[in-house]
């Protein structure tokens, strides 16, 4: 069960709850988050929720038979919709277009990248300064000088970050530069960093692992939700099949399947999701059709010079055009909804 409690309720209002929880042999987890006050009683037993809901300081009550309790839909019908500031939102009612280089490389690079966004009003930027790599040998990202100037340089335009943190001890000194902490594929298990994540009132994006289910995705953001969190969004990304065509499987199935299971945002990155440029513009399409909250791609001035992902990465041109049939599509979906 998921119980929400009133503002301010008094301690002993609050342990005579848990008392009555644990007393039908529920096992009962605190958790408070920026946005309210939770009760998660995990048990067996089939149980009357009106023992509970009548409660004095009890505001809500729900059954939810799923692992992932917080995240569920079945207790939150309304979906959450970030909200980063400035205008910028990510969630149902907004379609979010994230668009950058797989890499921080220059200031040059950043500024002409900004250059096309803002060309086009996109107000969310990737790049990762921290880049997981799977040879030691290859760029790994510009690390905090590179942040600090992607922050100073995408504030002076308007524009709002997305990057990826890789480590827990990154956390705090990336902290203030950064508007959405991305969490890769590779770390989309990495408890640790999750629960650190849950301590921090900044929006995460996580996502899906490189052989991830859907399950273990909710289930990792069930861990940032439970660590005080709320602000949260998925991202489908690809997954490791025994197709060898494409770099990844992009599995849209997920799209509404999370939908359904989830009120949190859900987001697809179709660069990673097929890794083959020419076919990034139409698997975008279709996540949106799919019922996307929002699309994350790769965009660069050149992309045979990217030092990461040149061959998923659309040039200038190639984004511009994705851009303006995205809104398109996005358009004709809620006519057909």
């Amino acid at each position: 069960m998921l119980i929400q409690l009133q503002p301010g309720l008094a301690p002993a209002a609050k342990a005579a709850i848990i008392s009555r929880i644990e007393g039908l042999k529920y096992k009962v987890t605190e958790v408070k988050t920026q946005r309210a006050h939770y009760l998660v009683g995990i048990g067996k037993a089939d149980i009357d929720l009106r023992a509970v809901g009548q409660l004095p300081g009890v505001q809500d009550i729900h059954r939810v038979s799923d692992e992932y309790k917080l995240v569920s839909r079945k207790w939150r019908v309304r979906p959450t919709v970030l909200d980063l500031g400035d205008g910028v939102r990510i969630g149902e009612g907004d379609f979010t277009i994230v668009a950058g280089p797989c890499s921080i490389e220059s200031e040059a690079q950043m500024n002409t990248v900004l250059d096309h966004l803002t060309e086009n009003n996109v107000r969310l930027m990737r790049g990762g300064v921290f880049k997981p790599r799977s040879s030691p040998y290859s760029f790994r990202g510009m690390g905090m000088e590179g942040l600090r100037l992607f922050h100073q340089l995408a504030r002076a335009r308007g524009v709002k970050i997305v990057t990826e943190v890789m480590q827990v001890s990154q956390v705090e000194e990336m902290h203030d530069y950064v508007d959405v902490f991305q969490v890769g594929a590779r770390n989309t298990q990495n408890f640790n960093l999750l629960d650190a994540l849950g301590g921090v009132d900044k929006p995460v994006l996580i996502k899906r692992g490189i052989s991830g289910t859907v399950e273990e995705l909710l289930s990792s953001a069930e861990y940032v939700f439970s660590g005080g969190n709320e602000k949260l969004a998925l991202c489908e990304r690809g997954i490791r099949t025994f197709e060898t065509a494409s770099r990844n499987t992009l599995d849209l199935n997920a799209v509404p399947i999370l939908k359904e299971k989830t009120h949190l945002p859900v987001l697809v990155d179709p660069s990673h999701g097929i890794g083959i440029r020419d076919y990034v513009p139409d698997m975008a399409l279709a996540a949106v059709l799919a019922g996307a909250d929002g699309i994350l791609y790769e965009t660069h001035e050149q992309p045979e010079k990217a030092a990461s992902d040149g061959a998923q990465t659309l040039n200038f041109e190639e984004s511009g055009r994705l851009i303006r049939n995205l809104r398109r599509v996005y358009e004709l979906r809620q006519t057909l909804e």
